[in-house]
């Protein structure tokens, strides 16, 4: 029987972590394996087959030119571990997830800029954070996301106050929700690159939401 893909997943490093869990349940049912790679969870060696960046605290904003006098929850340690993770796996071509925080990550890394704190900007969607899948997006039709999840229009979760400003190096937006903020991005270098606003672990159930896990899978070289 062969080998299942091994897929690192980033996170924090705290022992109880419901997105960890999510995730690696969300990994198996697309045929891979978990690892889970923290400050406190260092990697077993093994080789990877693909890299996901989870969600978390805020980035640091030096990273991207921010306010550095504001106040913010960051995780200066995670960061540069999560930064030296991603540019390992684009300089490999690994492919590579970014959920929510680590969308943005990938897109610093990337050298793209961030809206520090999105909330006065909210016009047409509610701020309050949840895990139930009430948010509205449109993709663009013509973008890879749009054909794994088989529509344009979604309906996902919402965890954040920060967003994608402006796109990195090979970056191409192809999701935005009602107040026009990023909530996707791939490569537009064909490589094997995406990054979603939302917690896809958070909604396994929907069939949409498991074909993003899937295409990591798939892209396993």
């Amino acid at each position: 029987m062969a080998e299942r893909p091994r897929i690192g997943i980033t996170g924090n490093a705290r022992r109880w972590a419901p997105a960890w869990w999510c995730a690696r349940l969300a990994v198996r049912l697309a045929g891979g394996t978990a690892e889970r790679i923290s400050v406190r969870h260092p990697p077993s060696g093994r080789p990877l087959s693909g890299l996901i960046i989870g969600g978390g605290n805020d980035i640091s904003p030096e990273h991207y030119d921010g306010d550095l006098l504001a106040k913010v929850k960051t995780d200066p340690e995670r960061d540069d571990l999560e930064m030296d993770w991603i540019r390992r796996a684009l300089k490999d071509g690994t492919p590579l997830l970014g959920i929510c925080r680590g969308a943005q990550l990938i897109n610093v890394v990337l050298g793209g800029t961030l809206h520090q704190d999105i909330r006065t900007m909210r016009k047409h969607t509610r701020n309050r954070p949840g895990l139930l899948p009430t948010k509205q997006v449109q993709l663009i039709p013509d973008a890879r996301l749009a054909a794994l999840c088989g529509t344009s229009r979604l309906r996902v979760n919402s965890l954040h106050h920060q967003a994608v400003r402006d796109p990195g190096k090979g970056i191409r937006i192809v999701g935005r929700d009602l107040d026009q903020l990023v909530q996707a991005f791939e490569s537009d270098e064909g490589r094997p690159v995406m990054g979603v606003q939302w917690h896809p672990e958070y909604l396994f159930y929907l069939p949409s939401q498991r074909a993003i896990f899937r295409w990591l899978i798939e892209r396993v070289g």
